[in-house]
């Protein structure tokens, strides 16, 4: 990473007339992409916390006379939600300031940080969805979010995981949608896990749509139709996140509260003030936040084979 103080070396053109454009920073950006991989939550603490806590058993026959048979619950895994604090800023000499020559360069400084803050958030949200197969990112159950193995507080283990990899299709979503009908808490009693977004790299931003959008099933000779659209299985479409790291690898965000979080605890905000000593000019952006999950059934998904 460059550093230091920008002073007049830093861009000797911008002290002679005649350059025609200064070009870097014009480009345009992604509209913002993180809200659609997580759901975001205001926080005034230092951390958050959320705990999970079983449900009740079946109710067995009770017997004429015999006395009702009375359960408990238990509590499950703790999600620690630490704030962490992104900051970055930039520092000019006062000569550089008064010699610049373009307004535009010195103008743009400001934009270009608030840039670089707004990248830093959807990369920091991308990477919970790129180190979701990778057991050295475990949450707080002790496996990874996208795991076969994901343990119950009663006993026993359960998947969000598709159970055989596949390359995104539409007999691989229906397969994986299934999956999730089969769905239970803890105790083993049925839950309804309702598929809602799907999320693919840029690779597949194509395929996807064609899966989803096609009246009849799609890159088959067969006249039927396409029950994905039909039954409108993934009612908030498809979004393609330009963070993803694996071309192969696709999400589905479910219905299930508590799933994947954000909290922001400060917003990004540019702060300026000048050096007393050296009239140097600084300007610098913080904010805090964190990301994970708490409740792993809040997405669904396959690495691809």
């Amino acid at each position: 990473m460059a550093g230091g103080i920008i002073t007049t070396g830093s861009h000797p053109k911008a002290l002679w007339p005649g350059v025609h454009a200064w070009w870097g920073r014009d480009y345009n950006d992604h509209p913002k992409e993180w809200p659609e991989l997580m759901d975001e939550e205001s926080s005034d603490m230092n951390y958050e916390e959320e705990v999970k806590i079983t449900s009740f058993g079946l109710a067995p026959v009770k017997a004429q006379g015999a006395g009702i048979m009375y359960d408990s619950e238990m509590q499950g895994q703790v999600t620690r939600y630490t704030h962490l604090t992104y900051g970055l800023g930039y520092i000019v000499t006062m000569e550089e300031l008064m010699d610049n020559l373009y307004e535009k360069v010195s103008k743009t400084r400001a934009t270009a940080l608030a840039r670089s803050h707004r990248i830093t958030e959807e990369i920091v949200c991308a990477d919970v969805y790129n180190n979701a197969f990778d057991t050295a990112f475990p949450g707080s159950d002790g496996v990874p979010l996208l795991s076969a193995s994901h343990p119950n507080v009663t006993g026993g283990v359960y998947s969000n995981l598709m159970s055989s990899a596949a390359d995104l299709s539409e007999t691989a979503l229906e397969d994986l949608i299934i999956q999730m009908g089969g769905a239970t808490d803890d105790r083993g009693l049925q839950i309804a896990v309702m598929a809602q977004r799907l999320v693919v790299h840029r690779a597949n931003w194509f395929n996807a749509n064609r899966i989803l959008e096609s009246v009849f099933q799609n890159d088959t000779p067969n006249n039927a139709v396409n029950v994905l659209k039909a039954l409108n299985s993934i009612p908030k479409g498809v979004c393609q996140n330009h963070y993803l790291d694996a071309p192969n690898a696709w999400f589905i965000r479910t219905d299930v509260p508590h799933g994947l979080r954000r909290f922001t605890r400060m917003k990004a905000n540019l702060e300026q003030d000048n050096d007393f000593d050296t009239k140097n000019a600084k300007a610098s952006a913080v904010q805090r936040f964190s990301v994970g999950w708490s409740d792993p059934l809040g997405l669904y998904g396959s690495e691809g084979p």
